[in-house]
């Protein structure tokens, strides 16, 4: 019996490598599935950010296809890929940002070092981004003309993923 106590912590350890091991595994930002998918697009709850355009829900309602992007100043991964939703805006695409948790005035010097993709923009306290499902920032829903979320995206926008996953689901 002393033999297999003595066994039993490498066994666990070994044990709970392979879970980790496994758990890491899981680099798909889409393996975080939404249950938005297919449905409207919840309520847009924001307060203005300065004198920027405003986001509200007709904006999510109107024709064509848009983006919504969930950010942060504080957000090294939205610095990243600020880049592709400059590429993205230059191309046309409409994109509306939510600035989550954020300071304004930081929020503004962001954009004004950056430059500003957003068609619109607003600034959420969490409660947006708590109804929308948002794990973390940044998070992008790609958002059809009635509404309807065809795609949430986690994480930065790389060229990679622009390709891969963002653009199939705008061809949408």
């Amino acid at each position: 019996m002393s033999r297999w106590l003595m066994a039993l912590p490498p066994l666990l350890f070994a044990a709970l490598a392979v879970m980790f091991w496994w758990g890491m595994q899981r680099d798909n930002p889409e393996d975080l599935p939404s249950t938005l998918i297919g449905r409207t697009a919840p309520a847009v709850e924001v307060v203005p950010l300065g004198d920027l355009p405003p986001l509200g829900d007709e904006v999510l309602r109107a024709p064509g296809v848009k983006l919504v992007n969930f950010w942060a100043s504080w957000c090294a991964p939205c610095r990243a890929e600020h880049p592709m939703l400059a590429k993205l805006k230059a191309e046309g695409l409409a994109i509306h940002g939510v600035n989550y948790k954020d300071d304004p005035a930081k929020a503004q010097a962001f954009l004004a070092e950056l430059g500003n993709p957003y068609a619109t923009i607003g600034a959420d306290n969490g409660r947006m981004a708590l109804n929308w499902g948002v794990y973390g920032v940044p998070e992008t829903f790609v958002i059809d003309g009635a509404g309807k979320v065809l795609l949430r995206y986690a994480g930065p926008i790389t060229a990679q993923e622009l390709e891969r996953v963002i653009r199939p689901a705008l061809a949408q």
